[in-house]
């Protein structure tokens, strides 16, 4: 049966200006990362896609290598987006991503010319679109010039293949020097993509106010840091859990007695919103003027729902704010600490 979008879906979504352009994203985009991989998508992973879409979440985040296997998540979109969302495809907002490994020798990752084209093209193929709205340089490349990476980039813009371009785990300085090369060149950065969380705030120092100052938007990934900042760790590890997986993204041993004794702390707090801990952490970062989105990954629809809910109250008090800053340390998760190192 063909999926027929609700009725309702823009009745209760925010959405919010990406930097100072006119796109306006919603205030939870879906990442497609995990839970989207594998030869088929499963039945679980397209009733997310359906109901977030009916939610008003109209943003779809990818890349190249998202599954696992490698390309296996835009291949599962491509085939659901052909099926059943291609007649909704002008209320998408759709992006993908280069720079990561992607496949064998050298062309297979970072950010040359060679790779960024290539990878994009292959991912337009594989999603059965002719563009896609959001186009990132996935990482900093310290081996090649970042203008080799802005040829590429302009490329893709300017031969239609995508709307819009972003950079994702870029540093402060190298947001500044891409951001002046496109400049130059009449192409404007729409959106940084960073890992930000109430244990991972890393952006706060320069890059936020970089972006600011630029008009930049800003998409924060990994708000619940890899699904830290929930309650499933407070008893120890699941079996069906990030950190128990074999390819994860979240080691087991960040799960430290100190990690969780911050999160106990937090998830206290929490409590005295009448929030969970993983609802009060996407609103806390949406709390932060520099985020036009929290970018969530989610295994099913009853933590979509969990997630959604957490828009019900994104106001925090002085002293919530205080006692947030006080007792949100850095857990030392930030996995892509190098990538902004430069």
């Amino acid at each position: 049966m063909t999926y027929k979008a609700s009725s309702k879906r823009y009745e209760t979504m925010q959405y919010r200006n990406t930097g100072n352009t006119g796109l306006k994203l919603p205030l939870l985009s879906l990442g497609l990362w995990h839970n989207f991989g594998g030869s088929t998508m499963s039945a679980e992973s397209k009733k997310v896609l359906f109901e977030a879409f009916d939610s008003g979440i109209t943003h779809f985040d990818l890349a190249n290598n998202y599954g696992p296997p490698y390309g296996s998540a835009e291949s599962n979109f491509g085939k659901v987006m052909k099926s059943d969302l291609s007649k909704y495809r002008d209320e998408l907002i759709i992006s993908s991503k280069a720079g990561y490994d992607m496949w064998d020798g050298p062309y297979g990752e970072w950010g040359s010319k060679k790779h960024v084209i290539a990878s994009c093209d292959q991912s337009l193929k594989r999603m059965n679109l002719d563009y896609v709205d959001i186009f990132y340089s996935h990482r900093f490349d310290p081996n090649t010039p970042l203008e080799e990476t802005a040829d590429a980039l302009e490329s893709i813009y300017r031969s239609g293949k995508a709307l819009y371009i972003g950079v994702s785990s870029y540093s402060a300085k190298k947001t500044k020097e891409m951001y002046s090369i496109l400049k130059n060149r009449g192409i404007k950065i729409l959106i940084h993509q960073p890992s930000y969380s109430l244990i991972n705030r890393w952006i706060e120092k320069d890059l936020a106010p970089t972006l600011i100052k630029k008009g930049v938007g800003c998409i924060a990934f990994s708000p619940l840091a890899q699904g830290m900042l929930s309650e499933k760790y407070f008893k120890g590890i699941p079996k069906i859990s990030r950190a128990n997986q074999k390819i994860t993204s979240l080691n087991k041993e960040l799960i430290t007695k100190k990690n969780l004794k911050i999160l106990q702390e937090l998830n206290d707090i929490a409590k005295k919103r009448g929030q969970s801990l993983s609802q009060m952490a996407i609103a806390w970062v949406l709390n932060n003027k520099v985020v036009t989105s929290a970018l969530i990954g989610v295994r099913n629809t009853q933590q979509l729902r969990e997630n959604i809910n957490a828009l019900k109250n994104l106001n925090f008090s002085k002293s919530e704010l205080a006692l947030l800053d006080k007792k949100a340390h850095d857990g030392g998760i930030n996995l892509w600490a190098q990538s902004s190192s430069f």
